[in-house]
């Protein structure tokens, strides 16, 4: 069971003994429990809808030019476009996207989940689109990087420029258009692979993360509500 005051506290980014006053004030009277499978909550506080929520999670379509962090002296932060949504103090992006990196970037108020999605040895798959240089030369049996790496690229492919996400940013420069999915995540990781390919990165954009994709309708910046199961479906045992 959870405690209504301390739920009307994270909720509504306040302290518990404002969440508490806010309680004594209501002419009805409030249940001082609520179960969990009861939430989200719709409750009435001081004449405002209020849904209660024990946790939370997201898609945001990450425009570029800010940074995947809540505070950074440099740069914008990725931080202001999901401040109205519930939980907010408690959200966490799940990894990062570069400055100029756009794309779906996950959040969530789940640690432990937070973990096992950016653990490598989870190893979920996430695919670029990308608008390169030049061409890029076949993916050869074991590709190496610089630093001794060895990414576990899933899928590679050349693609139409028509083929490639709204969010992905073009240029009159990029000659070739591609795809790639990995498992992990490492360090620049899809810079890196098209560097050792012979190429080279203009835009890049994030399309998807597990089974979930960027609607191409959720404009940058914007953010939709996710459950877990849309990232990482049940999966099922044949008999």
């Amino acid at each position: 069971m959870h405690n209504l005051e301390r739920l009307l506290a994270r909720n509504l980014g306040c302290s518990r003994a404002e969440a508490r006053r806010l309680m004594a004030n209501e002419p009805g009277e409030l249940p001082s429990k609520v179960a969990p499978e009861s939430l989200p909550l719709n409750v009435e506080i001081g004449g405002n809808a209020v849904c209660l929520h024990d946790s939370y999670h997201l898609m945001l379509n990450k425009p570029a030019g800010c940074v995947t962090a809540l505070s950074d002296p440099d740069h914008a932060t990725v931080a202001p476009l999901v401040e109205k949504a519930p939980l907010f103090a408690e959200l966490r992006p799940v990894g990062r996207l570069d400055l100029d990196t756009t794309g779906l970037l996950l959040w969530t108020t789940d640690g432990t989940w937070l973990h096992h999605l950016t653990h490598p040895r989870s190893a979920i798959p996430r695919c670029y689109h990308a608008a390169l240089a030049r061409p890029f030369q076949p993916l050869p049996r074991d590709l190496v990087l610089r630093d001794g790496h060895r990414p576990k690229v899933l899928d590679l492919r050349q693609q139409e420029e028509g083929e490639m996400h709204p969010s992905l940013a073009r240029s009159a420069e990029a000659t070739t258009f591609a795809s790639v999915t990995i498992a992990g995540g490492a360090y620049h990781e899809v810079r890196r692979i098209f560097a050792a390919l012979g190429s080279h990165v203009l835009f890049l954009c994030r399309v998807s993360f597990g089974a979930l994709s960027l609607p191409a309708e959720l404009v940058p910046g914007a953010w939709l509500p996710i459950t877990k199961e849309s990232v990482e479906p049940a999966k099922t045992t044949s008999a």
